[in-house]
């Protein structure tokens, strides 16, 4: 199979294609909820090699509860796109996996949390949907 949809079906000529312009991720993103329970903020970053990583912050008991840094895989919006239209990336706390799927959408990121637990615990898997803002005039990380 070539396809598994008719928007697959795109000839590109390998001297035009290139690199996804991600140039629109990497910054530091603010919850637009104030009274969020789950992430406040995630700082997305071009790492040595040009790829793209994310280091997401959750609200906790004490403050920020700081998840580290994963890859990012961006994605374009078709497949003859060169310009990034969203990101997946994923956590695994050994207790849970969250996988996130991020898109821009009219200046904002639309984050898409999806959660499974692995525990036995019988708690059940959920979904969130977040909107994030870009915050303006400086780059921050968490406690900035």
């Amino acid at each position: 199979m070539q396809f598994a949809q008719l928007s697959d079906r795109v000839e590109i000529d390998p001297a035009e294609a290139g690199p996804i312009d991600a140039s629109a991720l990497p910054g530091s993103w603010i919850n637009s909820n104030p009274d969020t329970q789950g992430i406040a903020r995630i700082v997305i970053r071009r790492d040595g090699r040009g790829s793209l990583t994310m280091q997401a912050f959750a609200v906790g008991p004490e403050g920020l509860i700081d998840w580290g840094s994963t890859a990012i895989d961006v994605c374009a919006a078709t497949p003859a796109s060169r310009v990034a239209a969203g990101f997946t990336a994923s956590y695994d706390f050994g207790f849970a996996e969250t996988r996130l799927q991020g898109m821009i959408m009219k200046g904002l990121l639309v984050l898409a949390i999806l959660n499974t637990f692995k525990d036995d615990s019988g708690r059940a898997a959920y979904f969130v949907r977040e909107y994030f803002a870009l915050e303006h005039g400086r780059f921050q990380t968490a406690g900035n």
